[in-house]
């Protein structure tokens, strides 16, 4: 059959390039210490970056959920999808952001990827111009491409450049859109910049901190924390899957821009909203992430990336600079990733090697994530590996 001939010749080009993507199953927790395909690994590849998605109290808070609400919503928020919880949810959220936003409130999304496909299909449109990070993330990418808007991209973290297009640009609506942390750089965008471009043309700021929400600033407030920002020209998106370990993601910003999400932003309209379990786990996690053990966590977080930082002693591969849990180790060739990948896994440490198109050709990299859950100890064994494995291969 032609049609499978083709995919079956895709397949076996990207296996040639060293480009097929093989998927692992988990058999315990999320955690530093997890079972892979049978057996025990010391993880550094997932997003748990402050330890709450196996933490006690999120999880007695999700079987509490669901004792309350059932496994499922029934229906799109709009419908009679919208709980108690998710309701609670959001006025938490709305709460724990207001010292970054005016006139605050939130709208939780399934995902993440939902809640950026919202926005700026929301917010953009036919007379609208976008102006997007040149490495955004893929979500952010097909978000520009629905939104049926034009797209300018500018090149990463050039703040001149960004400014030119602005000032040329003579579209009634505008938005400037961008990560906060890179997901695979980890280095930060320069928002204290790039806000005061939209405050000067009149345009929003779109800042998907999927990997700063919990984990920057003092509170966990992400990256508008971190800088001290706050203004109406902002429109934050946060992960929950992530630092608050459960699930989904939700987007804060003035009360106006989030009713006009709700009534025009199809993704949400027309989606059957997440378990309200799962919004009554987030409770919990908010708890933790604003509290004592949030900044403890925090702390523990940014002592393991300054330990990194003072034990690798790599020559040939390349660690980014990051402040941040994501710590990026560039090799170059696909294969050369792959093969250090798997000389760590060998040595029972699982950590993902990074290939195109998820990062540009010839950068190939390993991607080191932190946890705070992790040790000194572990930390140590990781730096010790990297810098062995790097002297011989």
């Amino acid at each position: 059959m032609k049609l499978l001939d083709d995919l079956e010749l895709g397949l076996k080009q990207l296996q040639e390039k060293s480009l097929q993507r093989r998927r692992r199953t988990a058999e315990s927790p999320c955690a530093p210490l997890v079972t892979v395909d049978g057996r025990d690994m010391l993880a550094f590849c997932s997003n748990d970056y402050l330890g709450l998605a196996a933490h006690p109290q999120v999880v007695e808070a999700l079987r509490e959920g669901a004792s309350l609400y059932g496994a499922g919503s029934g229906a799109s928020h709009l419908v009679s999808g919208h709980s108690r919880a998710h309701a609670q949810l959001e006025e938490r959220l709305a709460e724990f952001m207001a010292p970054q936003l005016e006139r605050a409130r939130a709208v939780y999304f399934c995902t993440g990827y939902m809640a950026n496909l919202s926005l700026l299909t929301a917010l953009g449109g036919a007379d609208a111009v976008i102006f997007s990070e040149g490495v955004n993330h893929a979500s952010l990418i097909d978000g520009c491409r629905l939104a049926r808007a034009q797209v300018q991209v500018y090149p990463h973290g050039d703040v001149d450049a960004l400014e030119k297009m602005l000032a040329a640009s003579s579209a009634r609506t505008k938005l400037v859109v961008t990560d906060s942390v890179f997901s695979m750089d980890g280095d930060i965008a320069p928002l204290p910049q790039l806000l005061a471009l939209c405050e000067r043309h009149d345009a929003w700021l779109v800042v998907d901190d999927a990997h700063g929400f919990g984990v920057l600033g003092e509170h966990g407030r992400g990256a508008l924390e971190h800088f001290g920002l706050r203004s109406p020209n902002l429109v934050y998106m946060g992960t929950l899957g992530k630092a608050a370990g459960v699930g989904g993601a939700f987007v804060a910003a003035h009360e106006t821009v989030i009713e006009w999400l709700v009534q025009r932003a199809r993704p949400y309209i027309y989606t059957t909203a997440a378990a309200p379990a799962l919004a009554h786990a987030l409770l919990a996690s908010l708890d933790i992430i604003g509290g004592t053990e949030g900044d403890a966590r925090r702390v523990q977080l940014r002592a393991l990336i300054g330990q990194l930082d003072a034990t690798l002693t790599l020559e040939r591969w390349n660690r980014l600079p990051s402040i941040t849990a994501i710590q990026p180790v560039v090799i170059g060739s696909n294969q050369e990733a792959l093969d250090a990948a798997a000389a760590l896994h060998e040595q029972g440490l699982w950590v993902p090697a990074i290939r195109p198109p998820t990062v540009p050709a010839d950068t190939a990299r390993l991607r080191v994530t932190l946890s705070a859950s992790h040790t000194v100890e572990q930390v140590a064994r990781l730096a010790h590996a990297l810098n062995a494995l790097e002297k011989t291969t």
